[in-house]
């Protein structure tokens, strides 16, 4: 397939290489279909991935180029808001305004000192957005602007009211009046506001200014002091009430001393005797259990002494009892003797045996009695421990006792005297309040106050004249954008190669100018009004030949290019012109085509197709003579039909008689056979035909072609018109070739950013070529311009 988009880039005009040897520039039904599906629904046509820059840009252009079209409506909206907003600015009455700076003081002058004042210390408070916003709503209370209309006897002024009243006006409507020309305004980032009143008469606006502010520190000051007052009458009977409740708690904290027999000394020194007293006891006591444990200790051990074993005394009691000592020593002594005897050889029946043992029993007798009288101590000793222990626990007990009673009442004795403390610092707090309650109603401090009074304005704060007549001129020309927006939106016409491939997606083949007047001052001058017809010895339609230099006719050339380059190797050899409506220029695109064509060299014959409105016969200078129907009738052959024209390589066949049914003639089979024999005797055939959507015709000759021209009338015909006769041409599988876009005023601002120099009307001629691209004096054939690369 062929790629058969053509680029309009500057002052080329060429369509792609071809890919194949098939008709790619000629659309498929069912393609096209496609095609035309998707330039009528464009909302459903789904965007390619990263065309959104590009489609920005491109909104962004046809806006530019709807106000460069649309710049009288903008500039006479824009103008016309402005001259009424001046106008209404003039008529308005000159208001001033004056205005009154005022303070929030959080660190208000304390009269005890720096001490926190809790009546008007609210700092904490003043700092929040609710507390300001409370003081703005006061400042336009009844009861603030009630004053100043008192004040300032304003029921009765004429000034203010506008009138002079019979009676007092209404206090409401007054302060009403008065609330309407009052404003507000903080000062951001700060404790300031300003209190402004607009009036017409500038003394009355300072007046008014400063006797609102005053009023509202009036009404604060007074707040402040019935405040304090009523703080002080408050103290007052606090203060009697917690005097009071002091002397009862301080009665029954004596009572309490007196009842419990506690020493006028504090109870922390008692407690701290009692203490000192149980560790004392605790102490000896202790004492007394470590001697009655090591005194069972030694009595568990002399109890283990027996008369078996007399010598198995503690060694601690032999250490303390030097007797018990010696005794054991003659023990142990007589014991070695004796067994000295029998290791001798002696019997038990020996004296000296017996006698050792008469010794033994003397020395064990003694040792024993010993042992018994240090058993009789040691139980002796015990007793008087244990008596001892159980005295002193007795002492420790009872001290004890007496300290948890102690803690009981040290319990109560502090609650009594917590709440006695409780008691006179409050009262000496209330009492201390009292006193500066009272100070400080008698100095009347406040925490607002004026910083800049109040001037007589010398300039009117409104109207604004230049403001409104800016903000007008902007409006105005908000307006006037969408307004051209709107107009250019509703204007459904094609006007250059981008409507047509873009909302017709077929495609772009060329574009032929319009035919102007040479007086190119004049054309600069009126680049939007009608252009006059240029003045040529030959038709209109012939122009290519008669100045083949100018722009038209390098146009028609490029045309020619692109018909001949879209299909190479099988070329358009039977071409149909058309379009959607009438006087589209179907006529004057087809004998473009066909001069051009034949003055590349090759034979070309142009028939006139139109059998209802035939105009070629006028064009060529053949009226009355014979044509198609005549050769169709029989009545002539094709050499006596087709004649030669003025312009070489090209021949005419006009209509001749018109024919009642020319719907059955184009459809006939004499038709289709004069076409083939026609097709034999000349190399190209351009067929003229009539609108598309009025007949019929075009439809059924464009069966018959190898590729339909489809001429749009630029800023005239509408792109729906053009899709309805597309789609007329699409029913019947006709070879769409393309459009070409026809009487292009390339003055107009759609074209301005379009540099086809040889589209000028100036065409490219060489240098001192004839006026309007005329051949040049030498004579001769101009030479054929190649195909722009």
């Amino acid at each position: 397939m062929y790629d058969h988009v053509i680029h309009l880039d500057e002052h080329r005009l060429l369509p792609r290489q071809p890919t194949g040897k098939s008709r790619g520039p000629v659309w498929g039904p069912s393609e096209t279909r496609q095609q035309l599906a998707k330039s009528e629904s464009p909302a459903r046509a789904g965007k390619p991935v990263g065309q959104t820059e590009v489609n920005a840009l491109a909104g962004l252009l046809w806006l530019v180029r709807a106000i460069r079209k649309q710049w009288a409506i903008v500039l006479a909206i824009v103008l016309l808001a402005g001259a009424g907003s001046l106008a209404y600015s003039k008529t308005l009455p000159k208001i001033y305004a004056a205005q009154t700076l005022i303070e929030f003081d959080p660190d208000v002058i304390k009269p005890l000192g720096n001490k926190a004042d809790p009546m008007i210390g609210w700092s904490a408070v003043w700092d929040t957005r609710e507390y300001y916003e409370t003081q703005y709503k006061i400042m336009q209370s009844d009861r603030v602007l009630s004053s100043v209309v008192r004040d300032l006897s304003l029921q009765n002024d004429a000034d203010f009211l506008g009138y002079r009243p019979s009676a007092p006006a209404p206090l409401d409507n007054t302060i009403v009046a008065l609330r309407s020309r009052l404003t507000v305004e903080p000062v951001k980032g700060s404790r300031l506001v300003l209190i402004k009143i607009q009036d017409t008469n500038p003394a009355q606006a300072r007046r008014l200014s400063e006797a609102v502010a005053r009023a509202y520190i009036q009404q604060n000051l007074e707040k402040m002091v019935s405040a304090t007052g009523d703080t002080v009458v408050w103290l007052s009977g606090q203060l009697d009430h917690f005097k009071q409740e002091l002397e009862q708690t301080e009665n029954s904290l004596h009572d309490f001393k007196k009842q419990n027999d506690l020493p006028s000394s504090t109870l922390d020194d008692l407690s701290k005797m009692i203490r000192l007293e149980m560790q004392e006891y605790d102490s000896a006591l202790t004492r007394t259990r470590m001697r009655r444990s090591e005194l069972t200790a030694r009595h568990s051990e002399l109890a283990k002494i027996t008369p078996e074993n007399p010598d198995q005394v503690p060694a601690s009691e032999l250490l303390a009892n030097v007797f018990l000592s010696g005794l054991r020593t003659q023990y142990q002594a007589a014991m070695r003797e004796r067994a000295e005897l029998i290791a001798e050889g002696k019997g038990e029946n020996h004296p000296a045996v017996k006698k050792a043992d008469e010794k033994i029993a003397l020395t064990k007798t003694h040792l024993l009695s010993e042992i018994r009288n240090i058993q009789g101590a040691v139980a002796r000793d015990l007793a008087v421990i244990e008596r001892q222990e159980g005295g002193e626990a007795a002492l420790y007990e009872a001290s004890r006792k007496k300290a948890v009673e102690l803690n009981l009442k040290e319990l109560e004795f502090h609650r009594l005297d917590r709440m006695r403390a409780q008691n006179e610092k409050l009262y000496a707090v209330l009492l201390e309040q009292l006193k500066e309650a009272d100070l400080r109603r008698m100095m009347n401090t406040n925490n607002i106050r004026i910083v800049d009074t109040p001037v007589e304005p010398k300039d009117p704060f409104a109207p604004r004249v230049s403001a409104n007549v800016g903000i007008a001129l902007l409006i105005g020309l908000v307006v006037g954008i969408a307004l051209a927006a709107l107009r250019e939106q509703l204007d459904n016409t094609l006007k250059t190669p981008e409507d047509v491939e873009g909302r017709l997606n077929i495609t772009f083949l060329g574009l032929l100018p319009e035919v102007v007047d040479d007086d190119e001052e004049g054309a600069k001058r009126r680049p939007l009004r009608r252009s006059r017809r240029l003045k040529t010895e030959l038709p209109p339609e012939l122009l290519v030949h008669e100045r083949p230099l100018s722009g038209i006719a390098e146009a028609a050339r490029s045309l020619r290019t692109n018909l001949m380059f879209m299909n190479p190797d099988e070329p358009f050899r039977r071409i149909l012109v058309t379009s959607a409506a009438p006087s589209e220029g179907k006529t004057t695109v087809a004998v473009s085509i066909a001069v051009s064509l034949a003055q590349g060299g090759q034979r070309v014959c142009i028939i006139d197709c139109d059998l209802r409105r035939p105009r070629l016969h006028r064009i060529f200078d053949r009226a009355g003579d014979i044509g198609l129907m005549n050769a169709l009738l029989g009545e002539a052959t094709i050499e006596e039909v087709a004649k030669p024209t003025i312009v070489p390589n090209l021949s005419c066949i006009p209509c001749g008689p018109i024919p009642p049914n020319s719907a059955d003639v184009v459809s006939s089979d004499k038709f289709r056979r004069f076409l083939d024999d026609l097709s034999e005797q000349f190399d190209r055939i351009v067929l003229d035909s009539p609108p598309v959507i009025a007949v019929t015709d075009s439809a059924i000759l464009s069966t018959l072609v190898d590729g339909v021209v489809f001429v749009v009338r630029a800023f005239k015909t509408s792109a729906a018109l053009c899709r309805s006769g597309l789609r007329t041409l699409l029913d019947v599988d006709a070879p769409i070739a393309g459009a070409v876009l026809n009487a292009v005023n390339l003055n107009r601002h759609e074209y301005s950013y379009y540099q086809y120099y040889y589209y000028k009307r100036e065409g490219y001629a060489p240098i001192g070529a004839g006026p309007g691209g005329a051949a040049p004096p030498t004579g001769g054939e101009p030479p054929r311009a190649p195909p722009p690369n």
